[in-house]
This record gives structure tokens, C-alpha cells and sequence, in this order.
């Protein structure tokens, strides 16, 4: 029996040792930053920008704002997405990209080696600008919680230069 008992009291403190080897980390980040960016950042920031808008055509002025509650409830979700990735973004140690993934657009798009080069080395500048990005955000949940069509082209104004 005291065989039994040291071989299990063993197997245990294996078992824990094995997780004392060093903490696990606070996140566990899967997406990449272009990741977040292509499918969080980029369609909810479009869908606030053209909930809004005024064009002419051949049939005369096309005017686009939210009317229902509904649609007004899906501006918000929206929002809250956009809102969220700004925090998401400043997790340390997340990856830009995957190993060997590049810009799709070269002519307008930094390559990820060059993102992950500025952020590390001005981390405090990479938090401030997604600072300015969940501000501006934020400007147009409160248009949204107020129902302004004028405060969501103007915090749409906000979330395009916090881009």
C-alpha cells in the first residue's frame, strides 16, 4: 500500500510541477494583428462609415440612415465590435501576421515585419493610436445611443483619422 501511495502522490506532484514550470500567460492570443484588422477593424469600421450617407443618381438623391430600432441595435453592435479590437490589438506578444503572410495591398500596406519593428520599438505610440481609435469609437456608440445621424458622420470623420 505505501508503494501505491508514493507512486500516486508522485503521478500528482508531476501532474502540478508540470504547470509550475512557469506561468501560463494572461492571454492566449490565436488571431494576428492582420487578422483582427481584416475581420474585426476593417468591416465593422465600413459598416458605421456607410450607415450613413447621401448620394446622387440617375434616380435622384439616395439618402442612408438607420431607422428602426433594429437598425440602430445593429449600429451598436458594430460599434461595441470596433470598440473591443482596439483592446485586443494591445495584447503583448500578439503576432502581426503569420510566419511568412505579406501585405495584400504592397502599395498601401506596411509589410508585418515593419508593423512589428514600430510597435516594438514605440509600444507606447502603438497603444496611444489604439487609444484614439476606441475614443473615436466611442463617439459614435454615444451618436448611436442618441440616435444622431450628424453625430455618426462626425465620429465616422474621427474613426477615419484615427485610422
Amino acid at each position: 500500500m505505501g508503494k501505491r501511495l508514493i507512486v500516486a502522490a508522485t503521478g500528482v506532484l508531476a501532474f502540478f510541477c508540470s504547470a509550475c514550470t512557469g506561468p501560463e500567460p494572461e492571454y492566449r492570443t490565436t488571431a494576428t494583428v492582420k487578422d483582427l484588422m481584416d475581420s474585426v477593424v476593417d468591416p465593422n469600421a465600413d459598416f458605421l462609415w456607410k450607415s450613413v450617407s447621401t448620394r446622387s443618381t440617375a434616380q435622384g438623391i439616395i439618402e442612408t440612415a438607420p431607422k428602426t430600432d433594429d437598425d440602430w441595435k445593429e449600429l451598436r453592435r458594430h460599434a461595441i465590435a470596433l470598440l473591443e479590437a482596439t483592446n485586443s490589438l494591445q495584447i503583448p506578444l500578439r503576432a502581426v501576421a503569420q510566419p511568412g503572410e505579406k501585405a495584400e495591398r504592397s502599395d498601401i500596406e506596411l509589410s508585418p515585419e515593419v508593423i512589428k519593428t514600430l510597435i516594438d520599438s514605440d509600444r507606447a505610440s502603438w497603444i496611444k493610436h489604439n487609444h484614439a481609435m476606441h475614443d473615436a469609437t466611442a463617439l459614435m456608440l454615444k451618436a448611436i445611443q442618441t440616435k444622431s445621424t450628424d453625430g455618426i458622420v462626425e465620429a465616422g470623420d474621427q474613426i477615419d483619422k484615427a485610422c
